[in-house]
């Protein structure tokens, strides 16, 4: 059970901007199949004559499975050369889209749309990939990129999902969906290099690794809360603001949640920009600004209970700036947990994507609770609250990391002193003795 970092690898001259795309491509087409079956649920109720809550299923089981590939499927991102790996689960997960637009009722669908789920985790082993093809100094900026392509990715498939599902029906989005998989695969296969898995563990022992990593990488765990505690605010926003449009303030209808959603197309744009942030300043700097931004976003949207012109201008402007600071936090951890070790980046990946996702779903459970309770100024402080701790946390290690700077720049110059003062005799000494001690 040994990673050889030392083993023979793939020589590559560096990732063109081409590259980079493709894969930016790659993981909206993959993060797409997670969420347009968001769009067209409704849809699928009056397709299947199912009810609502029994055609939600088909999402629910496309999440779960999702969260499963992560755990089951990312960690072999250190075991398998990439490219046949990502095609390989785009194609599957095409003929699963595919199966699931052919499926004769809901049980067959909710089925295929598990397998969806579970092969669909391309975009948690591209980054890793992009990670061994580029410069360290590009880190930022190339994994803003791929960012970009997964939240277009996001957008896009519920617009165009929902548009089709109204023009052709429920199955259509799933045929349009399987095409691009498969085309996308055929793209990979065709565009991607070849590389060398840097670890030959076996699978059990490549399932266990995300814990141990998380147990003796500091670094890991420290953007693991971040994300988590970003991410559950987020959630808990985007849980409240349903009933709060929806209700006696704004008296909307469903499609406002939809349309408030749009505005963070914005954010495509604004992951880059941070990107290169952290190449040029480092993670924790762009962490900083993030956690102070999402906190302004909580002040922000607590205005959005007022209603009315002014209450919508505020969860817009409220729901851009918690959507630019959670997602260029997201490029700031990334850059962070991919520095630590080149041999174990997908197991890494998957130790942080496991603690954003059990975020996310604490934070909306929590959300739900405190918009029932205290309504959406309840809401507002939770995030202020998450973000807060978040923060405190974050200037701690900066803290601790300064003071031991400084104490071994004390030791360097106090050792320089001692061996000015004993002069050339000494170090003359010491040179033999350093000599003579070498094996």
């Amino acid at each position: 059970m040994t990673d050889h970092d030392h083993r023979q690898r793939t020589a590559h001259p560096g990732a063109s901007p081409r590259l980079i795309l493709v894969l930016a491509l790659v993981c909206g087409a993959a993060v797409g199949n997670v969420y347009f079956p968001q769009a067209v649920s409704p849809l699928v109720a009056s397709g299947l004559h199912v009810s609502p809550d029994a055609a939600a299923a088909v999402v629910t089981a496309t999440q779960f499975g999702y969260a499963a590939g992560i755990c089951l499927l990312v960690p072999l991102g250190d075991r398998l050369p990439h490219r046949p790996l990502l095609v390989t689960l785009l194609t599957v997960t095409g003929f699963g889209l595919l199966a699931a637009s052919a499926a004769p009722g809901l049980v067959p669908l909710v089925g295929a749309s598990a397998l969806v789920g579970v092969t669909t985790v391309v975009a948690p082993l591209a980054g890793p990939l992009a990670a061994r093809l580029v410069p360290k100094e590009r880190l930022g900026v190339t994994g803003g990129t791929l960012l970009s392509g997964s939240l277009a990715g996001m957008l896009l498939s519920r617009t165009v999902g929902g548009a089709l599902g109204d023009r052709l029906g429920w199955r259509a989005p799933y045929v349009l969906a399987a095409v691009l998989s498969l085309a996308v695969a055929a793209l990979s296969a065709r565009l991607l290099p070849r590389t060398t898995p840097p670890s030959d563990q076996r699978y059990p022992a490549l399932l266990a690794e995300p814990l141990r990593l998380l147990r003796t990488e500091p670094g890991l765990r420290r953007s693991c809360l971040y994300q988590a505690l970003v991410f559950a605010g987020f959630s808990a926003v985007w849980t409240g603001v349903a009933p709060l449009l929806t209700g006696p303030a704004y008296g909307m209808g469903a499609g406002a949640v939809g349309l408030l959603a749009l505005v963070n197309a914005v954010t495509m744009v604004c992951t880059p920009v941070a990107g290169r942030q952290v190449d040029r300043r480092g993670p924790d700097a762009v962490n900083r600004v993030c956690f102070l931004v999402v906190g302004a976003s909580a002040a922000v949207l607590a205005l959005g209970g007022l209603g009315g012109a002014v209450g919508v201008a505020a969860l817009v402007v409220g729901t851009l700036l918690l959507d630019v600071g959670m997602q260029s936090g997201m490029v700031a951890n990334q850059v962070r947990i991919q520095a630590l070790r080149a041999e174990a980046r997908s197991r890494l990946t998957t130790a942080y994507m496991t603690c954003a996702y059990l975020g996310g779903a604490v934070g909306s459970w929590l959300g739900m609770r405190a918009y029932g309770r205290f309504g959406w100024p309840g809401v507002c402080v939770l995030v202020a609250a998450l973000t807060a701790v978040a923060l405190t946390r974050h200037l701690s290690a900066t803290r601790r990391r300064s003071a031991t700077r400084r104490t071994a720049g004390r030791f360097r110059r106090s050792a320089a002193s001692a061996t000015g003062a004993a002069g050339p005799t000494m170090a003359a000494r010491a040179a033999v003795t350093s000599r003579e001690e070498t094996p």
